[in-house]
């Protein structure tokens, strides 16, 4: 959102409510819908008095200034919020015995005392007790009915443990799915660090011994060419093996693992508030099935966490007669079609590992994906999906 027009005591604090949504990627003002309850201010007359002048005139300028007291708590920051939230309870109090349209502010005042603060509850519920011990001796020593005075007690406790309970989950919420992101970053910087080491071991003596083979052979050149040509086939043939070595390793940076899998698929699904159930650790199966089935789960959760609208998801992975089975299923709106929600793609990996994918997919049904993929030779289907030599597999080049 851009703050640059806005005057500067107006601008969010880094530490305020509005900026808090902005991290949440939330709308920076939501918080204001929760003025709606404001509309009790214009209600309350109707109970007692009447739509007087005196109301009008007073609620031309406590109203306002209210709605300022307001905005101000949810740009400041955590130490200074509080302020304007108990400013909100004063003006009640000053206006009690004239205005009693007035308590309004101070159930607002209430209920935005802790919404930025990091206190706990007990301490919340203790000044909650305090203030409206204040406020109910005021009200009955200038003579509102009981009645009218009962009820504020328990609608500020209600309303702000509500509120408060919401913004603490929501809270929650952002810290889970910052969780999930820290865990992809640091796989990522860790797979990284990975793949240099083992490139640094894999061609810092190839490349050396290389560059060794081909000074000898210009040296040899004119006095020994039978010799130079030995050198130059010996270079040649340890560049080619550091070239189906460089090609295995790239396979192995690729490869991905079933476990680590189902460990971040649980970390999505439940940032999603997806319930996820899923069997025990896998079973040993080749590399490579494992490394195509886990692209498949990773394609087949994505599309449950963005596309499902489900509440509960279940992975299963098992050995099945010659065959290893992986099951994806959710309760959520089905309806998926034959190529739908990456589906095409999905199919083709399952494809290339030669196996087969079904899918079951009523709507307002869930989704279940069942992918069959059999126990063969896996170094004829790796070969088979391979343009030259050992290299990587078709599917892993798509990806």
């Amino acid at each position: 959102m851009n703050h640059r027009h806005l005057p500067a005591w107006l601008k969010p604090a880094a530490d305020s409510l509005v900026a808090d949504n902005l991290k949440l990627g939330k709308w920076p003002w939501i918080d204001a819908v929760h003025l709606l309850w404001t509309v009790w201010v214009f209600i309350t007359p109707l109970f007692g008095g009447g739509f007087t002048l005196r109301w009008v005139l007073i609620t031309l300028w406590s109203y306002p200034l209210f709605l300022l007291l307001y905005v101000m708590n949810l740009v400041a920051s955590r130490r200074n919020a509080p302020v304007f939230a108990l400013a909100m309870i004063v003006l009640s109090m000053a206006l009690l015995r004239s205005y009693p349209s007035g308590m309004n502010y101070f159930v607002f005042g209430c209920v935005m005392l802790r919404t930025n603060r990091c206190i706990g509850v007990p301490r919340y519920l203790l000044e909650l007790a305090l203030l409206n011990a204040g406020f109910v001796s005021l009200a009955w020593w200038i003579g509102y009915p009981w009645q009218v005075v009962a009820w504020i007690p328990a609608l500020t406790v209600i309303i702000g443990l509500i509120v408060n309970v919401e913004r603490a989950s929501s809270e929650k919420d952002a810290a889970l799915r910052l969780s999930h992101e820290e865990v992809r970053r640091l796989a990522a910087t860790a797979e990284r660090e990975r793949i240099g080491r083992d490139l640094h071991d894999l061609l810092g003596h190839t490349l050396s011994l290389i560059t060794l083979k081909m000074e000898l052979s210009r040296k040899l050149f004119e006095r020994d060419p039978a010799r130079a040509q030995r050198e130059l086939a010996e270079a040649e043939q340890i560049a080619r093996d550091a070239l189906a070595q460089v090609r295995s390793a790239v396979t192995g940076f690729r490869a991905a693992d079933m476990a680590a899998e189902l460990a971040s698929a649980h970390l999505l699904l439940e940032s999603s508030r997806v319930h996820l159930r899923h069997s025990p650790p896998p079973p040993p199966m080749p590399g490579w099935i494992e490394c195509g089935l886990a692209m498949v789960l990773r394609e087949a959760v994505t599309n449950i966490a963005r596309h499902a609208q489900a509440g509960e998801a279940m992975i299963a992975l098992r050995a099945e007669a010659g065959a290893m089975v992986l099951e994806v299923a959710d309760d959520g709106r089905g309806g998926v079609s034959a190529n739908g929600n990456g589906l095409a793609g999905m199919r083709e990996r399952v494809a290339a590992l030669g196996g087969t994918l079904r899918i079951e997919s009523p709507r307002g049904g869930g989704t279940r994906l069942t992918v069959t993929v059999p126990l063969g030779d896996g170094e004829a289907t790796m070969a088979a999906a391979m343009p030259d030599g050992p290299g990587l597999p078709v599917m892993e080049a798509r990806a």
